[in-house]
């Protein structure tokens, strides 16, 4: 007797292993005819979603016209006001989407500002530095206008040394030159030294 009881739960436990987990879908697929009580055949059918008119209600069928014109009845029961999870699901995944690209563009223009806040800080960086820098080059250039007013009509003492070796060089070597020119000429070209 155990033996069977372990049996029948051993096998209840092999069925509930191998059991899949399904749903119930809420696509619909919803016949309209041309007259109420099923007695007539459906001309169309319509699927979980598509939008009606309803011009009347009669017992467990309503009247319906469709967004092409035509008209025609189907069971009550399957039609309501709430649009279906499915046209819901689609309408927000829509507007998830759209609220990503939006959030996309929000986050480049708050980067691309960033940028741009980072270069005017940069640019005002370097013009306080330029400001400075401006500031130093008037300084200097009025400490040379002050210095070339007091040395304007004066030469520099290196300059002028120099002119005056360069001078008495040049009057050596001239003076050496007229010298033998002088001789050579009294002697008939040569040089008697």
């Amino acid at each position: 007797m155990r033996g069977l009881l372990y049996a029948l739960l051993l096998l209840a436990a092999a069925r509930t292993a191998g059991a899949e987990t399904a749903y119930v879908t809420d696509m619909l697929r919803l016949g309209i005819a041309s007259s109420p009580g099923g007695s007539a055949p459906p001309f169309d059918t319509l699927s979980s979603g598509d939008a009606l008119e309803v011009l009347e209600r009669s017992g467990s069928y309503a009247h319906v016209r469709l967004s092409d014109g035509r008209d025609g009845w189907v069971k009550a029961a399957f039609i309501v006001t709430e649009k279906p999870a499915r046209l819901r699901i689609a309408e927000a995944e829509a507007a998830v989407s759209s609220m990503r690209e939006e959030m996309g563009q929000s986050n480049a223009a708050r980067e691309k500002a960033e940028q741009e806040l980072a270069r005017y800080k940069a640019d005002e960086s370097s013009g306080v530095k330029a400001a400075e820098q401006l500031a130093e080059a008037r300084r200097q250039n009025e400490l040379y206008q002050s210095r070339l007013d007091r040395y304007r009509h004066s030469l520099p003492l290196p300059w002028v040394a120099g002119a005056m070796l360069i001078a008495l060089v040049a009057g050596f070597v001239g003076g050496w030159w007229w010298l033998d020119a002088l001789i050579r000429r009294r002697y008939g070209g040569f040089r008697i030294y």
